[in-house]
């Protein structure tokens, strides 16, 4: 930094006492775990900033990288040279939790100085806060009926498909309206030459088109998302699948070869360790076409082409026909209350809560992180303009007929998986190794209430399931 900067960024003449000042004019919530600190500059902040909340983790986001000297640093820090984005950096230190337990810091004077890359930190920051603020509530509400997703799955499996690299070209097949005019783009390949990962919501759009996929993928836990299996599995054909463990799945599902997915949280991580079941690790989206993305890119090192992602209503169409929730809005089909209606309300709702908007922002975000192997079939949303093919291109030229076997273990259904893994949890929570991460994993959904849990209660909640 040069020095004229650093006397901008600081007094000129008492700088720690320039700092003090303004971390003890400062209300804070007893309740904040993590301090994110919006460019502190040379970082005279930390010292006072830890004699106030000495249990707190503090985390500094600079514009460009400093050199502390004799003043002492904050638990982590992110600068641009570091080469992963903030929103990863951020993940990486800080576990989902409400925004209440997460303090913003600005240094103001840095602002004059950096200008847009200090507004760009603020931006991150705040997107990544609102982000993991919903994800603390979601685990709140959803995280119980989770686990024993988690528990139930474990009993059905009896196949387990070993994850392997596959030659092929990928193309991934969301829900959205746009798939419908994709098809016949998908069904002009030679499908000896592609590989077709479906999230479970397409899978009625490709089987109206005669499309069986060679993978679906499911990871929603709520119980109205296993419909989108039910019509699958009432069908002659069948394919793997790829399913996270928290999942709503069909008991019909355990004559399935299943691919197991970890969320990477250390409680399953380490259940699955021990029982030896082979698994693949993905981040927690939020949405399963992003799992399906990252799903794709660790399964081939070829080219991921998307297709059914439009993040967006089309006119009053959420997703492509025919579509699994269908049979709701017959089932509630009354003069008064015509079909079209019902879908016109719940485009109306979709709109107005936002949620694809937010998708799309995280997918906006999200591509510079990509490998540059992914491209669009066709019209999906707009952020993929620049990603998009030829319709007429043939995307897979290899005849290799070898790169969809798969390796699959059969698993003795007599072993008491669901039983040995609350075993090996209570294991690992007396283990001082992994005790303080399982109990802030675990404590918001199995004692949500309490302030301050503890080892044995969170035990105790394991053995009452």
């Amino acid at each position: 930094m040069c020095k004229e900067q650093s006397k901008s960024l600081h007094s000129r003449y008492n700088p720690q006492g320039e700092a003090d000042r303004y971390i003890n004019s400062l209300s804070l919530n007893g309740n904040i775990r993590f301090f994110v600190l919006i460019e502190p500059g040379l970082g005279y902040l930390i010292a006072p900033l830890r004699k106030k909340a000495p249990s707190a983790k503090l985390i500094a986001l600079h514009a460009e990288k400093h050199n502390f000297h004799d003043i002492e640093g904050p638990d982590s820090q992110w600068y641009p040279e570091l080469g992963i984005s903030i929103r990863d950096f951020l993940e990486n230190e800080i576990p989902d939790c409400e925004a209440s337990e997460v303090q913003l810091l600005e240094w103001r004077p840095a602002l004059n100085i950096y200008g847009k890359a200090y507004l760009s930190l603020m931006e991150e920051a705040v997107d990544f806060i609102k982000r993991s603020d919903a994800n603390a509530r979601t685990i709140k509400t959803f995280g119980y009926r989770w686990f024993k997703n988690f528990l139930k799955n474990l009993k059905l499996i009896k196949h387990i498909l070993k994850p392997m690299p596959i030659s092929l070209p990928f193309i991934v097949t969301g829900a959205g309206p746009s798939l419908e005019e994709q098809i016949p783009i998908i069904k002009n390949q030679k499908r000896e030459n592609i590989f077709i990962l479906a999230v479970s919501s397409s899978q009625m759009a490709l089987k109206e088109a005669g499309i069986t996929p060679d993978m679906l993928i499911a990871t929603d836990g709520t119980s109205w998302a296993a419909l989108h299996l039910f019509e699958y599995l009432r069908g002659s054909s069948s394919c793997p699948l790829a399913a996270s463990l928290s999942a709503a799945l069909p008991s019909q599902c355990e004559n399935l070869p299943l691919l197991p997915i970890c969320d990477q949280s250390l409680w399953q991580t380490i259940v699955l360790k021990e029982l030896g079941f082979p698994f693949i690790s993905l981040p927690q989206r939020g949405t399963v076409s992003a799992a399906a993305l990252d799903l794709a890119f660790s399964l081939t090192n070829d080219k991921v082409f998307i297709s059914g992602m439009d993040l967006a209503n089309l006119d009053i169409r959420s997703h492509a026909r025919p579509y699994s929730f269908d049979i709701l809005f017959e089932e509630k089909e009354r003069r008064l209350n015509p079909v079209y209606s019902q879908k016109y309300k719940r485009s109306s709702l979709l709109k107005a809560g936002g949620s694809f908007d937010i998708y799309a922002s995280w997918f906006k975000k999200q591509l510079v992180n990509y490998p540059k192997r992914l491209y669009s079939l066709g019209d999906n949303n707009p952020l993929f303009d620049s990603l998009r093919i030829d319709k007429n291109e043939k995307l897979g030229t290899r005849n290799e007929k070898s790169g969809k076997n798969f390796q699959i273990i059969n698993i003795d259904s007599g072993d008491c998986f669901s039983e040995k893994a609350i075993g090996i949890l209570e294991r690992s929570l007396r283990d001082s190794a992994h005790s303080s991460v399982l109990l802030e994993e675990l404590a918001p959904i199995f004692l949500p209430t309490d302030t301050t849990p503890s080892t044995n209660a969170l035990i105790e909640a394991l053995y009452a399931l």
